[in-house]
């Protein structure tokens, strides 16, 4: 396991700390494989009850580490229309077991939660977090689409006009508006949220297993047109991301970061 994700175990609880605090844990291929191997461990493991994310250092995570999209080569990394593979982009692959995971997922959140930090929340049952955490869904302004099911997701949740308003602006929204639009349960202070995670989440392990798993399957539904939409997106994002657009974008960044 990376040494950037850490692994703990409170009694049936499993939590997954994102420990790259000075890249604001942005997530790498790497720690996106770990990722991967913890959830797909947890869900083989009958006394996993519920997860537990979170982000060390401050903030939950800045999405996807840049420089693996800066340095994607069509030619060397995926052939013509090729399926898009796990190697390829372990950040699928990660996403989809999230929507697919049948146990409760319940999220720590503070500072930033940017791109696939953001995302990821639609796919988990509780969300607590700071007053302070800067919630952003930046994809179209990196020339990109939406990903992890955000298309499909954020309208459900938001309506279609906040939707509109922080996946195609691209807005920053607070805390207090993540409460109000329904993607988080509760706010407490910075140093609170974790507790208050994983509260939760030793509450729903103690309760009986077999039903708590089947009232989130109910209320879910089947995933096939979550799964369906992510990978749709998933398709537009690998075509976007050798376009003109994307890679003066990318520059620009990375630009701006050597200054």
């Amino acid at each position: 396991m990376s040494e950037k994700i850490i692994v703990s175990r409170d009694l049936g609880v499993l939590r997954l700390l994102m420990n790259r605090p000075e890249k604001k844990n942005a997530l790498d291929r790497e720690m996106y494989r770990a990722l991967i191997a913890a959830l797909d461990g947890a869900a083989r493991d009958e006394t996993v009850h519920a997860v537990v994310f979170a982000g060390a250092g401050g903030n939950f995570t800045a999405g996807n580490d840049l420089a693996d999209f800066r340095d994607f080569a069509p030619g060397r990394d995926i052939a013509p229309g090729a399926e898009i593979g796990a190697e390829i982009f372990p950040a699928l692959t990660f996403v989809r077991a999230a929507a697919a995971f049948e146990k409760p997922l319940v999220a720590a959140v503070t500072g930033d939660a940017v791109g696939i930090g953001a995302t990821l929340l639609f796919h988990c049952d509780l969300v607590y977090a700071s007053p302070e955490t800067r919630f952003t869904m930046p994809f179209i302004d990196l020339a990109l689409p939406p990903e992890g099911g955000a298309s499909l997701l954020v309208p459900q949740r938001f309506g279609m006009a906040k939707a509109s308003q922080y996946l195609l602006l691209g807005e920053s929204f607070d805390g207090a508006e993540a409460l109000r639009l329904g993607l988080v349960n509760a706010l407490a202070p910075s140093e609170g949220v974790l507790d208050l995670a994983m509260d939760a989440a030793r509450r729903l392990a103690a309760k009986p297993s077999q039903a708590l798993f089947a009232a989130r399957r109910l209320m879910r539904g089947e995933p096939n047109d979550i799964l369906s939409r992510i990978d749709a997106e998933a398709a537009l994002f690998a075509k976007a991301l050798t376009s003109p657009e994307a890679r003066e974008r990318f520059a620009a960044f990375f630009a701006s970061r050597t200054r």
